[in-house]
């Protein structure tokens, strides 16, 4: 008899919140800004990072929330209990001590980088010449600009832009009245301003700005300043039977969309430092915020200045204080004189990003475009990069006589405006743009090249975990397998068939496809390796895990003895370790230089483990409410290439940490040998001397791995 799944629901002993598993998994982003072994730029890149994070993290999670505490109050999270207005109190508890350290790490790293001659300044540091510069710099350059605005009868309170910064001053009158000043900062202007003749002393924006507010309000006296920044709930909600109802086609209708997110409600408020009671009390009651939503922090609010200063140094400080360069390298067991399909033919082939380059990926469909036995190319589009070099590819094609059918996903989440850009070139350029699945997302990474000869039609299919992102390529970790099977070619016709028909039924021979097909085989998987008791194994490596089934179902696989190697990044809703429950389940994440972004599904040992690598995190979201692809990977070769790339990063302590059974994280010990997973793919790449340390439990496993991985020679 089936289990009553309210009776598994209930039990939260072994689960945790996903919004409080996030800001844990963020704040070892942020604790990388306090890793003595980051160059000091790269670390003020980490608490930037942090901070992005966070500002995704309130437009959309927190959003979500409130639109949830709005309109389902008593909805219970599966997880942890909670109803929508307990995790907000939970997440507002929990960010103000992130904000802090945030705070304390940027005075930390500040101190480092102004070792070095970079300055973050205040007006009060200046020389007298440099007064006279950045006065220049307002005058000439800033003031003609501006345009601030007060808050009256005749003055209605300025629309706070997303995360835009303003300068907030209070106003007094000669009568004593009170009211509040906006100054926008002008997004037209650099962030700063690098002084003239310095290494890198500069002031940012805001800074010059709050200095000269008191010039700017004419009659009124200026009697304190405060930089503040509203965030604006940004979880969009699309509406289906109105787009049912409207003419318009589903470009128009997501334009329309978007512009509605700079309206929505505000969901946080930031200020620079803590105003006066009279000024904060006023700007509660003009902007509408409670308390609850205001954060100080002491470190810029704006972060994005990180990049522009970086560009800015002069190249021997930027290399000092930078990562070494590293550049994605063109694999050595792919001939770059032959033709790409033609060695794809003789075997599959496995790009693994950074470490490799993306350009065999280009060669690949530069060939398709222009050979003439290539009848198709069709494939899924999430997230392009902004000057998208597979997009011209596609055009190219498709000018070339070949039908090119693009599924363009325009709702990937602050892409939207990118895809429906991108949609317009394709489609201009004779592509066949379609736009997925009602309700559901497509996140799929699928390309199918279709040739046809004499002897038939032939295919060439690219599965992969990214995005067909040239620059993402060269940041996350990814994967990406190019086949010549005609089982997984076959299965790739057939999945676009059913997206062109708006068929979400359709069955497949080899791939797994959410929504209808993947959860109901993953724990099909995971019940074949609970019968065989402690004999089973399970190795999961993906960026998130918030599906109560699956959480379920390795739950259920530990008390059976399973053993079960995790590596997740992110949100991780299963807590390992909780005895009688998930003690044989190990959890470890992975934060260094690159976002760890792969997904790969290992079930069982030796020759008769399955292997595959997937779009598809375990989310409810992506197997439930989006089109997602895992795929087998039956190559020898690769599946070993995949074990030991798991290997290698369950053995990594530079970068690692072990989830706790109290959803904490704790960083692993180094105690013979400092084990940098991504240093190490990187220094092997590189042909690094071989007599650099390595992993010790399987150095010679490794380096074979290593060898087919970058065609270097093990010793």
């Amino acid at each position: 008899m089936p289990k009553d799944p309210q009776s598994v629901v209930t039990d939260y002993t072994y689960t945790q919140n996903r919004e409080l598993s996030w800001l844990r998994f963020n704040r070892r982003v942020l604790e990388e800004g306090a890793d003595e072994t980051v160059p000091a730029l790269e670390r003020l890149k980490f608490i930037a990072i942090f901070a992005s994070n966070l500002d995704e993290f309130f437009m959309v999670r927190v959003g979500s929330l409130v639109d949830m505490a709005a309109v389902s109050p008593e909805e219970v999270d599966s997880k942890s209990g909670m109803r929508p207005r307990e995790q907000l109190k939970a997440v507002y508890e929990a960010v103000p001590g992130l904000i802090e350290i945030k705070g304390q790490l940027y005075n930390r790293v500040s101190g480092l980088l102004a070792q070095e001659g970079i300055v973050d300044l205040t007006y009060d540091q200046l020389t007298q010449e440099e007064r006279a510069q950045v006065k220049d710099y307002f005058h000439s350059v800033v003031l003609p600009i501006l345009s601030p605005q007060i808050v009256g009868q005749r003055h209605p309170t300025p629309h706070l832009d997303n995360k835009a910064l303003y300068i907030t001053a209070l106003l007094r009158s000669k009568s004593g009245k009170t009211s509040l000043g906006f100054i926008p900062l002008p997004t037209s202007l650099p962030p700063l301003f690098l002084l003239p003749g310095t290494r890198g002393r500069f002031l940012r924006l805001e800074t010059i700005l709050r200095q000269w507010a008191p010039t700017l309000f004419g009659k009124y006296k200026v009697e304190e300043t405060c930089v503040i920044s509203a965030t604006r709930n940004a979880d969009l909600t699309f509406d289906t039977e109105k787009f049912e109802d409207s003419e318009d086609d589903f470009r128009l209708l997501m334009t329309k969309l978007l512009k509605r997110r700079a309206n929505q409600s505000i969901v946080r408020l930031e200020l620079g430092q803590r105003p006066s009671q009279e000024m904060l009390a006023l700007l509660e009651r003009v902007i509408q915020v409670e308390t609850h939503q205001i954060y100080y922090d002491s470190a810029p609010l704006s972060m994005g200045y990180v990049y522009d200063l970086e560009k800015a140094l002069s190249p021997d400080l930027r290399a000092r204080l930078t990562y070494p360069a590293y550049h994605p390298r063109w694999p050595e067991d792919l001939n770059r004189q032959e033709s790409m399909i033609e060695q794809i033919r003789r075997k599959d082939r496995l790009l693994f990003f950074p470490f490799d380059s993306i350009d065999p990926f280009l060669r690949l469909l530069e060939e398709a475009a222009d050979r003439p036995d290539v009848a198709s190319i069709k494939i899924t589009i999430y997230r392009l990069a902004s000057t998208s070099k597979i997009a011209r590819i596609l055009c190219r094609a498709a000018e070339n006589g070949k039908e090119v059918v693009a599924l363009m996903e325009l709702r990937a989440r602050f892409d939207e405006a990118n895809n429906i850009a991108w949609s317009k070139m394709l489609e201009e350029a004779g592509c066949k743009v379609i736009y997925g699945m009602e309700n559901f997302k497509c996140h799929s990474k699928l390309c199918l090249i279709t040739l046809r000869d004499k002897k038939g039609t032939h295919y060439i299919t690219q599965v992969g975990t990214g995005n067909y992102n040239e620059k993402t390529s060269a940041l996350y970790t990814d994967l990406s397998v190019m086949t010549a099977s005609p089982v997984i070619g076959d299965d790739g016709a057939a999945f676009f068939r059913n997206m062109l028909t708006d068929n979400l039924e359709g069955g497949y021979h080899s791939l797994l496809v959410a929504p209808n097909g993947l959860k109901s085989q993953l724990c099909a998987m995971i019940q074949q390796e609970i019968d065989k008791g402690p004999q089973g194994y399970l190795c999961i490596k993906a960026n998130s895990i918030t599906e109560r089934e699956i959480i379920d179902k390795l739950r259920e696989a530990s008390q059976a003895g399973v053993q079960i190697e995790m590596i997740i990044r992110g949100i991780c809703c299963i807590r390992p370790g909780v005895l009688l429950k998930t003690e044989n389940i190990q959890v470890t994440s992975i934060v260094g230089r690159y976002l760890e972004h792969a997904r790969i599904y290992v079930f069982g040992r030796g020759n008769q483990a399955k292997y595959f690598i997937a779009s598809a995190d375990l989310m409810t979201r992506n197997l439930q409410r989006r089109v997602e692809i895992a795929c087998p990977i039956w190559d020898r070769e690769i599946q070993e290439q995949l074990r030991y790339i798991l290997d290698l990063q369950l053995q990594d302590n530079a970068k690692a940490s072990f989830l706790q059974p109290s959803g904490a994280y704790l960083r692993k010990e180094i105690r013979t040998v400092r084990v940098d997973s991504q240093e190490e793919l990187m220094r092997v790449s590189l042909h690094r001397p071989e007599q650099a340390p390595t992993v010790s439990e399987k150095p010679s496993a490794l380096h074979r791995l290593l060898g087919r991985l970058f065609g270097k020679d093990s010793p």
